[in-house]
């Protein structure tokens, strides 16, 4: 399963807003278990959306500068209202301050006209070279299929030719959650990965 929990950027101020829409596909592999008689999206995926949809506003604001972006606190989450299979949930994201590595978030999700999340969030922005030795390869592997994720992600200006297929860094290649937190770590087949 692709850990991108986002379809679409329908708006961007880079480094101070972002709207997001994900659409909800019963196809998905884990509504099977969440619930299977009521398929709901889980509320902890519904916050990682939110999540992703900050980050990207932090990546465009500051032109890719730090290759991980993470969640490192969730504050006031409340929810509202469940996502179902069908449903559009509209992710909106505002940035509030940035202080050093970190950058406070206010966040909701909405679905309609009914609120289906709010919370306030903090997130942590480095780079693995900052880190580990050699991080500066894996950064700049990263923020290249960041780039080509996002091309997908807002496409604006980029002409899709009739049956081209969606995808970013070849055929085969993923994108995966890192522990279940850092959905910006990637990983590809095209470069021997599977």
């Amino acid at each position: 399963m692709r850990f991108t929990l986002l379809d679409r950027v329908t708006a961007i101020e880079p480094g101070k807003s972002i709207t997001a829409i994900k659409t909800l596909s019963l196809s998905e592999e884990y509504l099977a278990d969440h619930f299977p008689c009521f398929p709901v999206m889980p509320g902890v995926l519904m916050l990682e959306s939110m999540t992703q949809a900050a980050a990207w506003a932090i990546r465009l604001g500051e032109d890719f500068a730090h290759s991980i972006v993470v969640l490192r606190e969730a504050r006031n989450v409340k929810y509202g209202d469940f996502v179902e299979p069908g449903k559009v949930l509209t992710v909106t994201a505002e940035i509030q301050s940035q202080d050093g590595p970190f950058t406070k978030v206010k966040a909701s999700g909405s679905v309609g006209d009914r609120t289906s999340l709010t919370a306030r969030l903090v997130l942590e922005r480095y780079n693995m070279a900052d880190r580990i030795p050699y991080g500066d390869a894996v950064d700049a592997r990263v923020r290249a299929e960041m780039r080509k994720l996002w091309t997908i992600l807002h496409p604006v200006g980029r002409p899709q030719a009739v049956g081209q297929r969606a995808g970013y860094g070849g055929p085969i290649a993923g994108l995966r959650s890192r522990a279940g937190l850092d959905s910006a770590f990637l990983t590809s087949s095209a470069a021997g990965g599977e």
